[in-house]
């Protein structure tokens, strides 16, 4: 029992943690309909994501959010405060060009899509959370989704989300997440659930 607390414990994460957390969210979003649409070559989708997450941890979310870890899950959120600063200068989204090649567009229709909808509120923003689904089931993302939220009612301030696979829609509504809105992607792409949770007080968490 001690062991698989220590192992549920959130970390923060470090740039040394790249390799960690790239190799946890390429296999947590295998199966993620918008990063099946982006990489759809399922011989290459896990080196691909792995690239993909990779860059974004290390040239944005690292220095711009507050990126936590278990052994087999990760979690970006992104405080109000720093939401102008999250976003990709031109040498990363010239490497996730590189990435994904002819399907880079789609990434951009994506981001600018989700933009439009977003909240003007101000908000914690909960850009990426997966677990390995060889840890899913020990409560590791439920750990991280729990430590966002804390810091989140701490500030007394709403957390907000995308997801693009229907099955993580009770994951979310179960810590109190509502859909506000469903956003379909360009180009025949899949669908976004946008989901919003007011503060809570501590007692309620």
């Amino acid at each position: 029992m001690t062991s698989m607390s220590m192992t549920n414990t959130p970390k923060t994460a470090m740039v040394d943690d790249a390799r960690l957390i790239s190799r946890t969210l390429a296999r947590a979003f295998d199966d993620d309909p918008m990063m099946r649409w982006f990489f759809p070559d399922g011989a290459s989708r896990e080196v691909g994501l792995g690239r993909y997450f990779s860059t974004i941890f290390t040239r944005q979310y690292v220095h711009h959010a507050v990126c936590e870890r278990t052994e087999a899950a990760a979690a970006f959120w992104v405080p109000p405060e720093a939401q102008a600063k999250a976003v990709p200068d031109a040498e990363t989204i010239q490497e996730l060009k590189n990435i994904l090649g002819d399907r880079a567009p789609l990434l951009r229709d994506a981001v600018e899509t989700a933009a439009e909808h977003a909240p003007q509120e101000p908000h914690w923003y909960l850009a990426l959370i997966g677990a390995d689904p060889a840890g899913q089931g020990q409560g590791q993302g439920a750990a991280l989704l729990r430590s966002g939220l804390a810091k989140a009612d701490a500030a007394g301030l709403p957390a907000y989300l995308e997801s693009s696979k229907p099955s993580n829609l009770p994951f979310y509504e179960h810590f109190g997440f509502t859909v506000q809105e469903e956003l379909r992607l360009p180009g025949n792409g899949p669908t976004l659930w946008a989901m919003r949770r007011g503060p809570h007080c501590p007692a309620e968490v």
